[in-house]
Formats: C-alpha cells, sequence, structure tokens
C-alpha cells in the first residue's frame, strides 16, 4: 500500500517552460537600459524572485537605481511576461505532464501545483490545465520564497495530507531543497548532476510512472 496521497508541481520548467519569456522580458529590459543579458545570464535567475531577479540584473549592467525605479522596472518586465504569455497554447505543455495529472486523478492521488509564480492561473488557463489540479498555491499566496518550504506546506494543507504523504516535482535546486525542509519526498526534473538532492531525477514526466513514485 503505497503511502503518497499527493503530487505537488512547480509550474516553470515542469508543467511548462515559461522561462524562455522571463528571459526575453528582462532581455529587453537590460537592453532599454543600455546592456546585454545572455542566456548564460539568464541561469542565474533560476528558481528567484523577480524582486531578487533584478537586482542581479541591474548589478550585471553596472546599474544603480532607486527602490521606486526598482519597482517600476519590475513592473515594466512583469508587463512585457504578461502580454507574452497570454499567448500561450496546450501545445507548449510539457512532454508528458497532462497525462501524468491524469493518471494521478484516475488513481485518486491528489494534485497541487506550488509555484512562485503569481501568474500561474493565466498559464493553467491557457494551456486549458487548471481543472487538473486540486489545489493551487502560488506566488499570491505565500510570503517565503523557496527554500522556504511554505508553497508546499500550503500545497499540502490545501488537499488534506501531510508532508510525509507528499511527492513534489521541481526543475530548481531552491525548490528541491524547499521540498525536503518540508519533510517530503522529490522528484528533480532536470540534470541529475545539479538536482543530487532529489530522491530520483528525470528529464521530464514523460519519464517516470505513478508506480516508480509510490517506491520512493
Amino acid at each position: 500500500m503505497s503511502t503518497i496521497k499527493a503530487c505537488i508541481f512547480d509550474l516553470d520548467g515542469v508543467i511548462v517552460d515559461t522561462a524562455v519569456y522571463h528571459y526575453k522580458a528582462w532581455k529587453r529590459l537590460a537592453n532599454e537600459l543600455g546592456f546585454d543579458f545572455t542566456e548564460e545570464d539568464n541561469e542565474k535567475l533560476k528558481g528567484v524572485s523577480r524582486v531578487r531577479s533584478l537586482e542581479i540584473i541591474l548589478a550585471i549592467g553596472g546599474v544603480t537605481k532607486t527602490p521606486a525605479e526598482q519597482a517600476e522596472l519590475a513592473a515594466r518586465k512583469n508587463e512585457w511576461y504578461v502580454d507574452m504569455i497570454s499567448h500561450m497554447t496546450p501545445a507548449e505543455i510539457l512532454p508528458g505532464a497532462k497525462a501524468f495529472l491524469e493518471t494521478c486523478r484516475a488513481e485518486g492521488i491528489k494534485t497541487a501545483l506550488g509555484s512562485a509564480s503569481k501568474n500561474s492561473m493565466t498559464i493553467l488557463n491557457k494551456i486549458g490545465l487548471a481543472h487538473l489540479f486540486d489545489a493551487i498555491v502560488d506566488g499570491n499566496h505565500v510570503s517565503k520564497a523557496k527554500p522556504d518550504p511554505e508553497v508546499f506546506l500550503k500545497g499540502a494543507q490545501a488537499v488534506g495530507v501531510t508532508p510525509a504523504e507528499c511527492v513534489v516535482f521541481e526543475d530548481a535546486i531552491a525548490g528541491v531543497q524547499a521540498a525536503i525542509n518540508g519533510g517530503m519526498k522529490v522528484v528533480g526534473i532536470g540534470l541529475p548532476s545539479v538536482l543530487a538532492e532529489a530522491n530520483i531525477v528525470v528529464s521530464g514526466l514523460d519519464k517516470i510512472t505513478l508506480a516508480e513514485i509510490e517506491k520512493l
């Protein structure tokens, strides 16, 4: 008898890959401020909040801004990003994600989203997956960023299970650490060399089954 009663999914890099839109919006901002922002630079922003991302970008460009100016820049970047994701389609769902969610539902496993994104509902509605989640906990519901486990603990609470009964799916180091800090099992989506702390690492949700997860 499996002890797993809920699966909690990060959004970015697990269900969809909106990183390309974040990158394009940040690059546009950097270019407007007079410097370039490369894909290599972008790696530093993985799993990082919008405010902290802006601080990193300004540091890369050697640009200083007041808190008020920073707030305006972050808002401008977000407007561009929201405009881009408003054109997303179900074709952008990552391989295996929809089928995995459907299998969880069919097997009576609760599903929750645990994402730092404040735009998660927009994305889920655009890609047509909102109905496959029993609970959605995102950046609008939490005050602490990963590796703090708040977003995952709230997800477990929302579907009525204990942390020990949850498996988290994450593509970022901070997210893997957040799951561990919350007392949950964690499946890393990405490279084993990067997500070494996860219980198991696969390249995507098309590469793992519920049966494998129940053995964790």
